[in-house]
Order: structure tokens, then C-alpha cells, then sequence
């Protein structure tokens, strides 16, 4: 069946697939090698919902500038956009055992020199959206009517360059710009309450003159709203705040500093890959 056919069949599809980028995620991690399992799997919903169901990106259409785009600020989570690109067919799946190898496409931050589908280099925290505003008035120059989407983390705000972007957008008027904070409450080095709170996240863009929607970002009927709602937004850009929890779907991850950056010995593998096909479950 069509996924797209009615919006129950798509809700079980899109969630489907937010699991399906989860597992991608753990196998290109691996047993014994370090990588950023938490703010990958707290965004894993929201980026199946981005690539199957709103970018319309695809391998045959990348190389044309009338599309959507999409920049992964907190480059650290690219896992699970590659997990997206892979599933899409940017790059054979043999891909994903080479992740972080010198031989590998996949690198521990995006590259757009070595992994079909990136649209930008990121990982230095701060630049996507930059990036973002740059995409965006040179699409309204040549007349295209599509989006910038670009993922942020609220640890990511933090950086003073977000909220000169944030002021540029607004002033530009790019109402083609959808910044997405993956709100999770941690940072690398624990809880942000405790590190460097920033409160009121969506009073700050409202006061910076955006348009802002707030939605759990694990339950995929409000993802899917949020980014149609967002079509509708004339004359600024559109914020969507999506509460998330760091490591879903991982048992012995969720909520859990320790996984924003670590190694699963063998038996934290099999139990995430566990965890997940008890998910997978539910929506085959």
C-alpha cells in the first residue's frame, strides 16, 4: 500500500521509519567505537519525517537547485541523517559498516565533499542556520519557492552567531527558512539546567520575530502538522520546537549524558538493537 494513501497509514509509516533510522543508527556505531548515539536517536522521528514525507529529496534530483534543502546544524547527529540518505539509495548499505573509517563516505560530521545528498559542512556548532539564511535569500533571488530546513540543538543555542542569524532572518523576511531545535535538555557534559540553561527558547524567537510552533517530537501526527503548518507561514521565518528525548527508543540511553558521545560494548549492542526491533514491531 501507498503510505501516502491515507494519514493513519502514513503516521505508521513515517513512525516505521523513525525506527528503521534508529537501527541504522546503532549499526553504524557499532560495538566498541564511539559515536553521538543520543542526539542522533532524539532526532531520528524528526528527520524520517523530513525525508519521507516533506523534502522530496531524492539521488535523481540533489544536483537540481529547484528543491528543498536541509542542514544538519548539530552536525555531531549526522548518523541519523545518514541512516535517511542510505534508506533513500544516496549510497550503497555496505556504507554503513565503514562509518568513521578513512575508507568510508560517512564521516563523524557532515561533508558534502565525500557523502552523496549533504548540502553543507557542519559540526562546528552555530552555523547551520547562517548557512541556512545564505540558501534562503539566494533561492528568493532566483525565484524558487522551496524551504530551508535546518535541525538545531538547544544546547546549540548557546552560540552567539544562532541569534545574529536568527535577527538576519527576520529582518530578510525569509519565511522559506524552518528551523527545527531538537530540545532534549542535555549537552555533552550533562543536564543544561545544570551547565548553561536557556530558557524560554520559544519566547526568545518570538521576540527575534519569528513564527514559532511547539510540539512533542517523538509523536509523529504533530511533526508532520508542524511542517505543514509551516508551509503557510508568510513574511518570517518559522521556528518548531520539538521536545525530544535524548537517546529515545535505547533503553539504557534515554535521558543519559553518558551516550552523547560513547562506545556500546557487545552487550549494550544487542540490547539496542533489541529495544528497537520490539519497536519495529509495532508498526509492521
Amino acid at each position: 500500500m501507498d503510505p501516502h494513501t491515507n494519514r493513519d497509514s502514513l503516521m505508521l509509516y513515517l513512525k516505521h521509519q523513525g525506527n528503521i533510522v534508529r537501527k541504522r543508527i546503532v549499526e553504524m556505531l557499532g560495538i566498541d567505537h564511539a559515536g553521538h548515539l543520543g542526539g542522533s536517536c532524539s532526532i531520528a522521528d524528526i528527520v524520517a519525517c523530513l525525508y519521507f514525507y516533506k523534502l522530496g529529496i531524492t539521488p535523481n534530483n540533489f544536483n537540481s537547485n529547484n528543491r528543498n534543502r536541509f542542514i544538519m546544524s548539530k552536525g555531531h547527529s549526522v548518523l541519523a541523517q545518514y541512516a535517511a540518505l542510505g534508506e533513500l539509495g544516496f549510497f550503497p548499505e555496505e556504507e554503513y559498516k565503514k562509518t568513521k573509517t578513512l575508507n568510508g563516505k560517512l564521516q563523524g560530521h557532515p561533508d558534502m565533499r565525500k557523502t552523496p545528498g549533504i548540502e553543507a559542512n557542519t559540526g562546528s556548532l552555530g552555523q547551520g542556520l547562517s548557512i541556512a539564511c545564505g540558501l534562503a535569500i539566494s533561492m528568493k533571488l532566483d525565484a524558487i519557492s522551496h524551504k530551508v530546513y535546518v535541525v538545531m540543538g538547544d544546547g546549540e543555542l548557546g552560540e552567539g552567531e544562532i541569534w545574529e542569524a536568527a535577527m538576519a532572518a527576520s529582518y530578510y523576511k525569509l519565511d522559506n527558512i524552518v528551523g527545527i531545535v531538537d530540545k532534549n535538555g542535555l549537552t555533552s557534559t550533562g543536564f543544561m539546567k545544570e551547565r548553561f540553561d536557556i530558557p524560554n527558547i520559544d519566547d526568545k524567537f518570538k521576540s527575534f520575530g519569528w513564527t514559532v510552533l511547539e510540539i512533542d517530537g517523538h509523536d509523529i501526527s504533530q511533526i508532520v502538522d508542524a511542517l505543514d503548518k509551516a508551509d503557510l507561514v508568510s513574511g518570517a521565518p518559522c521556528a518548531i520546537i520539538a521536545n525530544t528525548i535524548k537517546g529515545k527508543g535505547i533503553s539504557f540511553a534515554e535521558s543519559n549524558p553518558s551516550f552523547h558521545n560513547a562506545a556500546l560494548n557487545q552487550e549494550m549492542y544487542f540490547q539496542a538493537m533489541q529495544d528497537i526491533d520490539l519497536l519495529l514491531k509495532e508498526t509492521r
